[in-house]
């Protein structure tokens, strides 16, 4: 992996005071990015699904006498 010296320098200043050595850091920069990926995949799969399949006016209605609104 090429690493441009900003990158390099702002990454070990960033470690450094996190307590961690670069390749620490590095490895949960990327698990951070791949988890966000993920999580934008995901969004964008839920929306063009309820773009295909819009939620219906009654729907959920069967759920209506099951919520709890904390009102005892």
């Amino acid at each position: 992996m090429t690493l441009d010296e900003k990158l390099v320098h702002l990454v070990d200043r960033a470690a450094r005071k996190l307590g961690m050595s670069r390749s620490a850091f590095t490895r949960d920069a990327l698990r951070q990015a791949l988890a966000q990926s993920f999580a934008r995949d995901q969004e964008q799969r839920h929306r063009e699904g309820y773009e295909k399949r819009p939620v219906a006016d009654d729907e959920f209605d069967v759920w209506e006498s099951e919520q709890a609104w904390g009102d005892s």
